[in-house]
C-alpha cells in the first residue's frame, strides 16, 4: 500500500467515529411524546409528530439503535395527558416532548426533574407559569412557543385589509389556561384597530355550527380562531361551515387555507416540531433544559385561498397578495 492510500485509510478510521459524536456511546435514549389527535397517517397531528422524528433522524438518531419513542396520542381528549404524563414518568424516559399546552401542563405537573421540551405551544409560557422567562426558563421546561405579542395584531390587520369596513369580529377559543392567556392580546390589538371583539367559546366539533350561527347573529363580519388542537384536527370541517355561513375566517393553523379556509397566518407548525428535535439533542448531550432559551417564531406564513375569497364575494387587494407566501387559486 502506498503512503497516500495508507493516510487516506487512516483518516477514514479516525474521522468516522467523530462524525457521529455522542451517538456511539451504546446508550439507547428513551423519549416520551405527548401528542394531540391520533396516529392516523396524513392527519395534522401525525404530520407534526413525523416532522419531529425526521428532525431527530437528521441529527443522527435511529429508531431502536440509539433512540426509542413512546408516543401517547390523546385521540381528541386533552384530559388524557395527565395519565399519559404520569405513565412516562414511571417509565423513566429521558425527555418528554409535549405538543400542546394541556400536555405541557400535564408533564409539568407530573415531574420536576425529567426535561420537558415544548414543541408548539400556542400559549404564553411565562403567563402560564411554565417557565420563569423566555431567555432563561429555569426548572425543567424549555422549547418553542408559537406566539409573539405582535401576532394577534397582524392577524387582525390582515382581516381589516381583506374584509372591507370590518368593525366587529368574533374570536373562537377553546376554554383552558392556554387560550385564556392569549385572548387579552387579541383584545388589546382589536381596540387599537377599532374592531369590537366577541368571544365565542368552542369546546368541541359539535359546537362549530352553533358558534358560526352566534357570530352571524351578532353581526360579526369575520371569525378568528385561536390555535387549538381541536381546530387543527377539524380544519376542513370548519372551512366548510364558514363558507356555508358566508363568514370570512382567519386561522393560525398551518394548512387551513389549503383545506378551504379563507386564510391562515402564523408560524409553520410542523417546522416548529422539527426544530424541537434540536432541543432534545442538546439535552441528551448534557444541556440543562432550564438554561436553554425559549425560541419564539421569527418567520410567519400568510396563505390565502382565492377560490374561497371569490365564493365569499371578496376582492383580495394586490398589497395582500404580494405579501402572501402562498396563494391558492
Amino acid at each position: 500500500m502506498n503512503r497516500r492510500a495508507f493516510v487516506t485509510g487512516l483518516g477514514a478510521v479516525l474521522v468516522a467515529p467523530l462524525a457521529t459524536g455522542a451517538q456511539q456511546t451504546g446508550k439507547v435514549w428513551h423519549v416520551g411524546v405527548l401528542a394531540p389527535g391520533s396516529a392516523t397517517p396524513g392527519t395534522p397531528q401525525a404530520i407534526v409528530v413525523e416532522a419531529f422524528r425526521q428532525g431527530m433522524r437528521d441529527l443522527g438518531y435511529i429508531q431502536d439503535r440509539n433512540i426509542t419513542f413512546d408516543t401517547r396520542w390523546d385521540e381528541g381528549r386533552p384530559e388524557r395527558h395527565e395519565k399519559f404524563a404520569r405513565d412516562l414518568v414511571r417509565l423513566r424516559v429521558d425527555v418528554i416532548v409535549a405538543g400542546t399546552t394541556p400536555s405541557i401542563i400535564a408533564a409539568k405537573n407530573a415531574t420536576t426533574t425529567i426535561p420537558i421540551v415544548m414543541a408548539a405551544t400556542g400559549g404564553d409560557p411565562v403567563a402560564l407559569r411554565l417557565v420563569a422567562s423566555i431567555s432563561r426558563p429555569g426548572g425543567n421546561v424549555t422549547g418553542l412557543t408559537l406566539q409573539t405579542y405582535e401576532l394577534p395584531g397582524k392577524r387582525l390587520e390582515f382581516l381589516k385589509e381583506i374584509v372591507p369596513g370590518i368593525v366587529r369580529a368574533a374570536i373562537f377559543w377553546h376554554p383552558g389556561r392556554s387560550q385564556a392567556s392569549t385572548i387579552p392580546a387579541y383584545e388589546v390589538a382589536a381596540r387599537a384597530l377599532g374592531v369590537q371583539l366577541q368571544r365565542i367559546e368552542v369546546k368541541s366539533p359539535e359546537d362549530f355550527d352553533g358558534a358560526f350561527d352566534s357570530a352571524v347573529r351578532s353581526r360579526s363580519q369575520a371569525v378568528i380562531m385561536v390555535q387549538s388542537a381541536v381546530y387543527a384536527t377539524h380544519r376542513a370541517e370548519i372551512a366548510e361551515i364558514a363558507l356555508k355561513k358566508h363568514v370570512p375566517t382567519m386561522s393560525g393553523e398551518t394548512g387551513y387555507a389549503e383545506q378551504g379556509g379563507l386564510m391562515n397566518y402564523g408560524p409553520n407548525i410542523p417546522d416548529s416540531w422539527r426544530r424541537a428535535a434540536g432541543y432534545v439533542d442538546k439535552i441528551l448531550k448534557g444541556a440543562n433544559a432550564g438554561d436553554l432559551p425559549i425560541e419564539q417564531p421569527t418567520k410567519f406564513e400568510l396563505v390565502i385561498n382565492m377560490k374561497t375569497a371569490k365564493a365569499l364575494g371578496l376582492t383580495i387587494p394586490q398589497s395582500a397578495l404580494l405579501r402572501a407566501d402562498h396563494v391558492i387559486e
